[in-house]
């Protein structure tokens, strides 16, 4: 069961979970770092720590994650130099990226560990429109793989540097985050599906027509599935966009969901849309 909405903390977290962390100074975003990694030492995941700065400074800031000498002796344990794993002043490859963490993971497997977990710090990667339209296509791309595969992550960003716009462009394609902003969450539900969650609205209903389009769910069989069990709201707006995204792929949406506001939506507005409900 991968953890999804608003989360208050990295501990508990599993080998599927995807979380994205808004950090307020350094000291916060270490104590939440260690934490991450140490829980997935703790599970018998090879862990990494990718950040900007050389390989001393990245090693230095795991200190204080109990047996880290040793993992990173044995290799249970990396760190990675943010420019050696991303195009840190340049526009990420969404696909490429994913497949360095396919590999990364089997690699982790191979080696006998029951999973791959990474901590990264991004902040440096979203500082362009153009990085950050990549980005937030590339962490849903990947949340995707983590759905179904024993790698687990925490994204992290300073909340001095990159802006809750900007912020909220990102966390919404991740399955939990620590902020309450966009109040939608456009992520992966396994088997190729894309879930839904939170509540869409008038407030964020631009973003969501952009997390859509970047997300690009896929249609199968003339059908657009999206998993909406922990969908609480969906304005007409939000249907519509998701209508008129399905149709332009010649698809009929069909949503999964327990919130019975949906049926009553598309029988008010005479949508094509099946709504299977999970009540």
């Amino acid at each position: 069961m991968r953890r999804s909405g608003l989360v208050r903390h990295v501990r508990g977290l599993g080998a599927h979970d995807h979380v994205c962390w808004r950090y307020g100074d350094r000291d916060e975003f270490l104590t939440r770092l260690r934490e991450f990694l140490a829980e997935g030492l703790a599970l018998g995941h090879r862990v990494r720590y990718v950040g900007p700065g050389d390989v001393g400074s990245l090693v230095a800031d795991l200190r204080g994650v109990e047996g880290v000498d040793e993992a990173m002796r044995t290799g249970a344990a990396e760190v990675t130099p943010l420019g050696a794993t991303y195009p840190v002043g340049a526009v990420a490859e969404p696909a490429a990226q994913v497949r360095v963490y396919a590999e990364a993971t089997e690699a982790a497997l191979a080696a006998g560990y029951t999973g791959f977990r990474v901590a990264a710090d991004c902040t440096p990667l979203v500082r362009t429109p153009e990085q950050l339209a990549a980005f937030a296509r590339y962490e849903h791309q990947a949340d995707h793989h983590m759905a179904d595969h024993p790698f687990s992550a925490m994204c992290a960003y300073s909340g001095a540097e990159v802006d809750e716009h900007a912020f909220a462009q990102i966390a919404c394609m991740h399955p939990s985050t620590n902020t309450p902003h966009p109040g939608f969450r456009l992520h992966a539900a396994g088997d190729r599906v894309t879930a839904l969650g939170g509540e869409v609205d008038l407030g964020n209903g631009d973003l969501f027509a952009l997390a859509l389009e970047r997300a690009e769910p896929r249609a199968r069989g003339g059908r657009l599935v999206l998993d909406a069990a922990e969908l609480s709201f969906l304005d007409h707006r939000g249907l519509l966009r998701l209508v008129d995204h399905a149709d332009e792929r010649g698809a009929t949406v069909v949503l999964r969901t327990a919130w019975p506001g949906v049926a009553t939506l598309v029988d008010l507005l005479g949508l094509d849309v099946r709504v299977e409900n999970l009540a």
